[in-house]
């Protein structure tokens, strides 16, 4: 083994770590803070210090990785149904190989000084300028992947960004064209949300309307507020709406409703 400088190793793969959790979060839609984030990082770098150990034979590096992938998850994304904890661990091990794949195509093609591999960490003893180049092109390759193949999403789920207060939520939606919900003095479309979308946030009562419903399996009402920016698969919706909260009433990783004439106006 050549020599391996351990603060190298454990802010290289900090920052890498990062980068393949934000992948994650915007691919999944999944509202996480960044200091869960950061955390889940620092793990990261933790877990590669396995580098510093005896070379491991291949049938124990998979089943290393598989855990420590899961271990990253959780602390980002907390607790989640076994189903959804599966998902969130298979697209960050597919994003960590095809990271590794892309920077081992980048090495082979300009073989830059001082990348080594061992035990299935990559260690990049090379400048912070070029660290950052190649994570942001790998980072890039990974994104315009995820929009050539539509982020692997069927055709009625679409991604919404919500800015509220200079804080912004991520998260996936279903269109639903029985959904018409409608605040009633403005007539502006509601987007039905599960209330731990936002987590740590709270509406201001002045701005915070009561909504009545029919179309949630029963009659009731929900509370919304009008962010200050909504974009739908990117694009920014420039008619007025308000967020309904609810609770505990949709499952899985898509924990929001939004209504089909409102995706309209994107197209």
């Amino acid at each position: 083994m050549k020599s391996v400088y351990i603060d190298v190793l454990f802010t290289v793969n900090v920052f890498i770590d990062f980068i393949l959790i934000l992948c994650t979060k915007k691919a999944l839609c999944i509202n996480t803070s960044f200091k869960k984030m950061l955390f889940a990082s620092l793990l990261g770098g933790v877990q590669s210090l396995i580098a510093l150990l005896p070379p491991l034979p291949f049938i124990l590096n998979i089943p290393i990785d598989i855990l420590c992938a899961a271990a990253i998850v959780f602390v980002t994304f907390g607790k989640s149904p076994p189903k959804n904890f599966v998902k969130r661990t298979a697209v960050f091990l597919s994003l960590s190989f095809s990271f590794c794949g892309i920077m081992l195509f980048l090495y082979n093609a300009f073989r830059p000084k001082g990348m080594e591999v061992y035990n299935d960490i990559v260690y990049f003893n090379i400048s912070p300028v070029l660290l950052i180049i190649l994570t942001l092109v790998c980072y890039y390759i990974l994104k315009l992947v995820k929009i050539l193949t539509k982020g692997g999403n069927s055709s009625d789920i679409c991604k919404v960004e919500i800015k509220i207060n200079e804080q912004v939520f991520f998260f996936s939606a279903k269109v639903d064209t029985g959904c018409t919900l409608t605040e009633p003095f403005s007539g502006n479309y509601v987007i039905v949300a599960e209330r731990n979308i936002f987590d740590g946030f709270t509406p201001d009562e002045t701005k915070t309307r009561v909504i009545p419903f029919e179309s949630l399996g029963g009659n009731g009402i929900v509370k919304g507020f009008p962010p200050d920016e909504t974009k739908i698969d990117g694009k920014e919706i420039g008619k007025n709406i308000y967020i309904g909260i609810c609770d505990n009433v949709l499952k899985g990783d898509v924990k929001a409703i939004i209504p089909y004439e409102l995706v309209k106006l994107t197209v």
